[in-house]
């Protein structure tokens, strides 16, 4: 993308830089030893910076920082973006009147956060209600960092309908399983089962809120913001490499290609972010994050197929930084489906929710 500096110190969605709070937390993170490998210190820095940025943001310095922290590493923004998601559901719930007990589960500014909502077949996670509270029973699938955070956002089966409860993971009654977690990419970020055995919980919005509430769209789209900042630093190699001696032709259409594929997906994010005509006002905003995350994920699938052809082996086996950094996003990409979210996205058109 024409205009973004080399060290990729500032990214650019919207119009405007970063406010105050978001460049000092990556100020911080560039002064930090293994920034995303050390899990422990990277969530710490995580909660910082999730403290530090307050509430009145727009979507496209949302997304410009978690590209900016990707940027510097996917594993970094693996870290980050689930527990800034957490914050904004929790204060959505807030504006929506909904008083979340959090004193009771022990969780405070200082608490690190995951959401985990996926399912999976063989395993279900059961709420219910007796005469202390909410009790979660069961087995969730797929939770990130679980044996690192102290809390979480959990959707659970009332009856016939998830709802989402927040529950402390330090608790006796919860017990994260170590794996299996054989992954080349995002080795740190363990997502693994994680066991419920009768622990407290507090509900966060009605059954149902968790997928329809409106931000809902916005925390896809904040995943591919992670995505297609993790790709910048592959076009950044691929300038180097046709700025290079003895650069050809070839390497620059390898760097065309990225460039312009790597450019359309910053301009559905931008579309996305933008005020008035964007996401805030969508009638159907998952049709259009769908969109924007398909989008994105070909732009970053380009960029790691156009690097590895353009530069060969060598930095796979002998740059760590950025055979780390292939292996991540190979990974963290299979958070999007595919031809599945593509047959999505068309049965949104022809139901008729997909309108430009």
């Amino acid at each position: 993308m024409t205009g973004v500096q080399a060290d990729l110190s500032v990214v650019f969605i919207g119009d405007n830089r970063l406010d105050g709070a978001a460049a000092a937390s990556l100020d911080e993170a560039d002064r930090l030893d293994a920034f995303g490998a050390d899990v422990a210190a990277t969530l710490a820095w995580a909660v910082g910076a999730g403290a530090a940025r307050g509430h009145r943001r727009s979507l496209a310095e949302d997304w410009a920082f978690l590209a900016a922290v990707a940027s510097r590493d996917v594993g970094a923004a693996r870290i980050l973006e689930p527990h800034l998601d957490a914050l904004d559901i929790l204060d959505q719930a807030s504006r929506d009147g909904d008083d979340v007990d959090l004193a009771s589960i022990q969780a405070d500014s200082e608490s690190s956060w995951g959401v985990f909502a996926a399912e999976g077949a063989g395993t279900r996670l059961e709420a219910r209600e007796n005469g202390s509270g909410w009790m979660l029973t069961g087995t969730k699938p797929w939770c990130s960092l679980a044996q690192h955070l102290t809390h979480a956002l959990v959707t659970a089966w009332v009856g016939d309908e998830r709802r989402l409860f927040a529950v402390a993971l330090q608790a006796p009654e919860v017990t994260p399983h170590p794996g299996p977690w054989h992954a080349r990419g995002l080795q740190q970020v363990v997502s693994a089962p994680v066991d419920f055995h009768t622990a407290p919980a507090v509900p966060v919005g009605e059954p149902g809120w968790y997928l329809r509430r409106p931000g809902f769209a916005a925390g896809g789209i904040g995943v591919a913001a992670c995505w297609w900042g993790g790709a910048l630093p592959l076009r950044e190699a691929l300038v180097q490499a046709a700025q290079g001696d003895g650069a050809d032709q070839l390497s620059r259409v390898h760097l065309g290609r990225v460039d312009a594929a790597l450019w359309t997906a910053r301009l559905a994010l931008r579309s996305a972010s933008h005020p008035t005509e964007g996401l805030a006002t969508a009638s159907h905003p998952g049709a259009l994050a769908a969109r924007v995350r398909t989008i994105v994920a070909g732009a970053v699938e380009t960029a790691l197929a156009e690097s590895a052809r353009a530069l060969g082996p060598l930095p796979l086996v002998a740059d760590e930084a950025h055979a780390r950094r292939v292996a991540d996003l190979g990974t963290y990409l299979r958070q999007h489906h595919g031809e599945r979210d593509l047959a999505r996205i068309g049965a949104d058109v022809a139901e008729g929710r997909g309108a430009w």
